[in-house]
C-alpha cells in the first residue's frame, strides 16, 4: 500500500539532516525575499523618476547623497535673506526639512517641522508673476529615506536571530537524539554498586531476551531512579548501561526542558518520549532529574510553567500513551526535591541508592586508578584505602591524579606512598599555602592550643584515629587536625554523636582553659557542632528530654513549632559536650602543653605524638577515662 503523502513528509522531517536542511531553507528564503523586495523598490523608484532630467538633477543628487545639504543646517533667517536677494536656485520640500540650493552653489537645510515654512514659500511663488526660484516636492528613493532606515547588515542579523530563535519551537525534538557513546565502559569496569548493577543487568536481560520474562508474566520496571551523593558513580553506571544494553540509548538532562518561550518545555517532553517510542526498544536516561521533577508553589508565571512541565512528564511516564519497550533511567543527588507522584509505583518502580564504596571497593578503586599511572611496587593499598574512608570514587580518582602531579613536581619517576598520602591530606584538609605570611608568635601558640585540643579529646574519646596535627595554613584554616574514622559505619549511637560534639568544641575549650580567652577560630567548629545537635534533636530523638517527635515530620504536617524551644534543646546538647571537653582538657593540661611545645617546634606532627604522650602518663589517662565515663 502506498504511503500517504502527509505521513511521508512527517517521516522525512523527523530526520536530523532534513531538519537542518529545512532550517537553512527557511533562512535562505527570508534572505532572498528581502533582497528581491529591495530590488523591486529600487526599480520602482527609477521608473517613477521624471522625464526631464535637467529639472530633477538637484533632486537626484539629494537622493543619492544628501550629506552636502544635511551637514550644513541653517536657521530660517538665512533662507528668507537668500529669497529677498534672489540667491535661491531651487528648494526641495522634504518631510521635515527643506533642501535649499543657492545660485552660488551653497547647499544647506532648513528645519520645517510643521510645514509652515513650505506654505510661506509656496504663497510667495504664486503671488509673483514670474517665479523667483524653482520649488518642488522631494521624492527620495526607498533605500534612502529622509526618516532614515536600518542598515542592511542589521536587518539580516535580526532576520537570522529570529529564525534561529523560532526554529526550536517548530522542531522541539531536535534537542534529544540518539547519543553514540564511543566509551567501552562495561559493568565489570564499575567497581562496587552491586545492587545498582544487578538492577541494570535485569533491565538489559529483559531488553535482549524478553521471552524469559513473558513466560512468567513478569513485567519489568518502567523506571529506575538512582540516588546517592555526588561522585558515587550514577552517571558511570549509565555509561556502562549504554554499552551493555545493545539497544537505542537516548540521553537527556533535567535542565534541557527549560525554555524562555511559554509552552516550549512541554513540547520538548512530548518530543523526547515520541522519539523514544519510535526507537523502541530504547533506554531513556535523564541525568539530574531534580531539575525537571520539582514542583513549586505558583508564586510567579514561570513557576506555573515548570509545574505544567512536570505534569506532562508524569503523563508521558504512565498515561494513555503506550510506552512499551521504553525504559526510563534517572539519576539525582536531591531525591527529596522530586514530586511524590513521580516516585510512585508504575512510574519509577524502583529506587536504587548508590552507596559510598566499602573498604574492599576502595582497594580495588585505588588499584584501578593507580594502574593507569606509574605506581611504585611497595604501595600499601589497604592502608591507603583506610585513609580514604568516607570518600567517593570521584574523590579517589582525584587523589590518584593529584598524587601523580605531586610525583612529577618532585621529579620522581614513580608514584610513591608519600605522594598518595599527601594527596589524601590535600583532599581532606586542603593544600598547604606556602606563600601565606607566617602568623605572630601569639597567634601560632593559640592555633597550636586549639588544634591539640581537638586531637587530645579525640584520642581520649576514641572518635577515630588521630593522623596528623599541623599549624600550617591549609585552605581557609589556620591549622588542621586530621582524625580518620576507624571503620565504615552507617549507624551512629547517641554516645558517638555526643563525643563528636565534644571533639568539635574541644578546640574552643582548650583556648578557654589554657589561654583564658576564646577567639574567632572556632566559628567553623561551632557551625558543625550545631548541625550535629540539630539533627539529634529534630530527626534522631536524642534531645536531653528524650522527646520522640520528629520536627521534620511536624513541618511536613503543617504543625507550628517554636524555634525557641528547639534552640534551647540544641543548646543543652552543646553545653553537655562543651563541659565534657573542658573537663578532659583540665585533667590533661600537662599533656596538652607538652604536645603544644612539640607542635610549635616542628609545625606538623603525627598522631603518634598524642598517643605517646598519653601512654607516658598512664595514671592520668586512666583517671581521665574514669571521670569521662562518669560525666557520660
Amino acid at each position: 500500500m502506498k504511503e500517504p503523502l502527509l505521513k511521508r513528509i512527517r517521516r522525512v522531517l523527523r530526520n536530523k539532516y532534513a531538519q537542518s536542511l529545512a532550517g537553512c531553507l527557511i533562512t535562505l528564503t527570508g534572505l532572498a525575499g528581502y533582497w528581491a523586495y529591495n530590488q523591486y523598490m529600487a526599480a520602482a523608484a527609477e521608473q517613477a523618476a521624471p522625464a526631464d532630467q535637467g529639472q530633477t538633477q538637484i533632486s537626484d543628487q539629494i537622493g543619492k547623497n544628501p550629506a552636502p545639504w544635511t551637514d550644513n543646517r541653517k536657521p530660517l533667517d538665512v533662507l528668507f535673506e537668500d529669497v529677498r536677494n534672489g540667491n535661491v536656485l531651487e528648494a526641495n520640500l522634504g518631510d521635515r526639512d527643506i533642501y535649499v540650493t543657492t545660485k552660488d552653489q551653497n547647499n544647506y537645510v532648513v528645519s520645517d517641522q510643521y510645514g509652515q515654512v513650505s506654505r510661506q514659500l509656496l504663497n510667495l511663488i504664486y503671488n509673483e508673476k514670474s517665479p523667483l526660484f524653482t520649488i518642488q516636492e522631494l521624492k527620495l528613493p526607498t533605500h534612502i529615506s529622509a526618516k532614515g532606515s536600518l542598515d542592511v547588515t542589521v536587518q539580516v542579523m535580526m532576520l537570522l536571530f529570529f529564525g534561529f530563535m523560532l526554529w526550536p519551537m517548530l522542531s522541539p525534538h531536535l534537542t534529544f537524539r540518539k547519543k553514540k557513546h564511543s566509551t567501552k565502559v562495561s559493568f565489570s569496569d564499575v567497581i562496587g554498586c552491586g545492587e545498582a548493577k544487578r538492577t541494570l543487568m535485569d533491565l538489559t536481560t529483559w531488553l535482549r531476551s524478553p521471552e524469559n520474562f513473558t513466560g512468567l508474566k513478569a513485567r519489568p520496571p518502567k523506571g529506575v531512579l538512582f540516588t546517592g551523593e555526588p561522585g558515587v558513580g550514577k552517571t558511570l553506571l549509565a555509561k556502562a548501561l549504554a554499552s551493555e544494553c545493545g539497544v537505542n540509548f537516548i540521553e537527556a538532562n533535567g535542565s534541557n526542558f527549560s525554555s524562555m518561550f511559554y509552552g516550549v518545555g512541554i513540547q520538548k517532553v512530548k518530543g523526547l518520549f515520541r522519539e523514544a517510542r519510535r526507537k523502541a526498544p530504547c533506554i531513556l536516561f535523564i541525568d539530574e532529574i531534580d531539575g525537571l521533577g520539582r514542583r513549586v508553589d505558583q508564586g510567579r508565571m514561570s513557576d506555573g510553567e515548570g509545574n505544567r512541565i512536570v505534569n506532562q512528564f508524569l503523563t508521558e511516564l504512565d498515561g494513555f500513551n503506550d510506552n512499551s519497550g521504553v525504559m526510563v533511567i534517572a539519576a539525582t543527588n536531591h531525591v527529596d526535591s522530586l514530586d511524590k507522584a513521580l516516585r510512585r509505583e508504575g512510574r519509577f518502580d524502583r529506587t536504587v541508592h548508590v552507596p559510598l564504596p566499602t573498604l574492599d571497593d576502595r582497594v580495588r578503586l585505588l588499584e584501578h586508578y593507580l594502574a593507569k599511572t606509574n605506581p611504585a611496587a611497595d604501595l600499601d593499598h589497604v592502608r591507603l584505602a583506610q585513609n580514604c574512608m568516607g570518600l567517593t570514587p570521584a574523590a579517589i580518582a582525584f587523589i590518584v591524579n593529584n598524587a601523580a602531579l605531586l610525583a612529577a613536581r618532585s621529579a620522581s619517576m614513580t608514584v610513591e606512598m608519600p605522594h598518595v598520602l599527601e594527596a589524601i591530606e590535600i583532599q581532606r584538609m586542603g593544600e598547604a599555602d606556602e606563600g601565606r605570611k607566617p602568623a605572630s608568635p601569639a597567634d601560632r601558640r593559640r592555633v597550636a592550643v586549639h588544634e591539640v585540643g581537638h586531637a587530645l579529646v579525640g584520642a581520649l574519646l576514641n572518635t577515630g584515629k588521630v593522623e596528623k596535627i599541623t599549624i600550617l595554613p591549609r585552605g581557609q584554616a589556620q591549622g588542621v587536625t586530621l582524625i580518620l574514622p576507624d571503620e565504615d559505619k552507617c549507624l551512629h549511637s547517641e554516645s558517638e554523636l555526643q563525643a563528636q560534639i565534644s571533639v568539635l568544641l574541644s578546640g574552643r575549650a582548650a583556648e578557654s582553659v589554657v589561654l583564658r580567652e576564646v577567639s574567632t577560630g572556632a566559628a567553623g567548629d561551632l557551625h558543625e557542632a550545631t548541625r550535629v545537635a540539630v539533627a539529634m534533636v529534630s530527626s534522631y530523638g536524642m534531645a536531653e528530654d528524650k522527646g520522640l517527635a520528629s520536627l521534620a515530620a511536624l513541618r511536613e504536617l503543617g504543625i507550628e513549632q517554636h524555634a525557641q524551644d528547639t534552640t534551647a534543646r540544641v543548646e543543652a546538647l552543646l553545653k553537655v559536650g562543651y563541659d565534657k571537653a573542658i573537663h578532659l582538657i583540665e585533667l590533661h593540661q600537662v599533656v596538652l602543653e607538652h604536645i603544644v611545645e612539640q607542635l610549635l617546634e616542628h609545625e606538623t606532627v603525627s598522631g603518634d605524638v598524642v598517643y605517646d604522650a598519653l601512654e607516658s602518663r598512664i595514671p592520668v589517662a586512666e583517671t581521665a577515662q574514669h571521670d569521662s565515663a562518669a560525666i557520660a
